[in-house]
């Protein structure tokens, strides 16, 4: 009986050792890890990469050292490394079934990084939703509105759609549709249009303005009325014009046309 009494207190200070000392692990592996990626985040040649690498590594980078501590501490408590690689094997498989989305994600995330459709501080547009590009990482892309809303999309949604980017070429051209009535006259139309896009100050000399007839409506003659100005211009030359062709409009009696029905009586 003492034998087997000094057995179970020899084993459960033993345990309670290793217990212990995984914790202990646990703990300090955490707080190095993190160190880790402070100091990685710091260093001069990662602060060169672009914003969007930067993020998606120090993603890849913190998950990788904890599950190595998390690996370390379940070695410390006596699991095999052949039982515990099996286990992780199988929970991998597992998982994998589990999150294929997650996966489809991750690989839209490298593709994003190789490739660079956009990157962080890029404003871009994927169907209805568009954005300003604040952070990618491994799995989401966030963006935020112009009314400050914050968008998260998966990455493979956005690697398997068409995505518009505003930011990557300097200039952009503003389109819009004006409309005059018939009766007034086509040249003066196009002049007074073509008078406001000149007066623009942010409005690019080159490529120039572009102001044609376009269609014929039931009601209007429409106009198309094109400008190129710098990217960071674009809404305000838009918002601009809209008010700016009005008042000219007004000032040289032209009509902007409401739709119409003409109904001939039958007597």
């Amino acid at each position: 009986m003492d034998t087997i009494i000094e057995y179970l207190k020899q084993l459960g200070t033993d345990v309670g050792l290793k217990i212990i000392f995984g914790v202990l692990v646990l703990f300090i592996g955490f707080k190095i890890a993190k160190w880790v990626v402070k100091m990685v985040s710091k260093g001069k040649a990662f602060t060169k990469l672009d914003k969007s690498v930067q993020s998606f590594l120090l993603s890849f980078i913190k998950i990788i050292l904890y599950s190595l501590v998390i690996a370390s501490v379940a070695i410390i408590w006596g699991i095999p490394t052949t039982s515990f690689m099996t286990i992780f094997t199988s929970a991998g498989v597992a998982i994998g079934l589990a999150l294929q989305g997650a996966l489809s994600n991750f690989a839209g995330g490298l593709m994003i990084l190789i490739f660079k459709p956009f990157k962080i501080g890029d404003f871009i547009e994927n169907g209805a939703v568009m954005g300003t590009v604040k952070d990618i990482t491994i799995i989401y892309t966030i963006l935020y509105t112009v009314d400050n809303k914050v968008i998260t999309i998966p990455n493979g949604t956005l690697t398997n759609s068409n995505v518009i980017n505003y930011s990557t070429l300097p200039e952009r051209r503003v389109d819009i549709k004006f409309s005059a009535g018939y009766h007034d006259d086509i040249d003066k139309v196009k002049s007074v249009l073509m008078g406001v896009a000149e007066a623009h100050e942010k409005v690019l000399k080159d490529p120039a303005p572009f102001v044609r007839l376009t269609a014929q409506a039931a009601s209007s003659l429409d106009y198309t009325f094109r400008v190129w100005v710098k990217g960071a211009d674009y809404w305000e030359v838009y918002f601009d014009m809209m008010e700016r062709v009005k008042k000219a409009f007004d000032e040289n009696g032209i009509c902007i046309p409401f739709q119409q029905v003409d109904v001939h009586m039958d007597k």
